[in-house]
């Protein structure tokens, strides 16, 4: 059985978020396939908690405050135990390379602080940066950008 929260969120993109397919439409048969595909009942609502909690990060996050500012982002100390040095300067990184302003950036330490693991390794805070770019308009060309890094890297780990 798929146990974890992140596992069904890939399963979820996966298999919806690519076709557009729109989740809150019929979110009763999307769970009641989640479980038929292994994952089990409290994994699933507290995935579909997490996609709520990214669509409701617009209404909580003032935008005029974080964009268009040279920001220093400081971690708290349960974040920097849940983020390493290595996932700090990848997101450092993709505010420096113009992937994500300052309001992205809090969106995903949030996102990544939502989920249940002690700690986020690299690879799923990439796939929490494509989560979320994902639900920011006008970010297309960032997704496709984050979209073929995280392809790339997992294409790699195949071979």
């Amino acid at each position: 059985m798929k146990e974890t929260v992140f596992d069904v969120l890939m399963y979820l993109f996966d298999n919806y978020f690519e076709e557009d397919y729109e989740i809150n439409s019929d979110q009763e048969s999307l769970k009641y396939e989640l479980v038929q595909a292994g994952f089990g009942d409290n994994q699933v609502s507290k995935a579909f908690d997490w996609l709520e909690g990214l669509a409701l990060q617009k209404d909580l996050i003032q935008l005029d405050n974080l964009t268009g500012k040279n920001t220093l982002r400081l971690y708290s100390g349960r974040e920097m135990e849940k983020l390493d040095v290595q996932c700090r300067g990848f997101i450092l990184f993709l505010e420096q390379s113009s992937v994500l302003d300052a309001y992205d950036r809090e969106v995903v330490i949030d996102r990544a602080m939502a989920l249940e693991a002690e700690e986020i390794d690299l690879q799923q805070l990439k796939w929490v940066v494509l989560m979320v770019l994902l639900n920011q308009p006008g970010k297309e060309a960032a997704f496709t950008w984050m979209e073929d890094i995280v392809m790339d890297d997992t294409q790699s780990g195949l071979h």
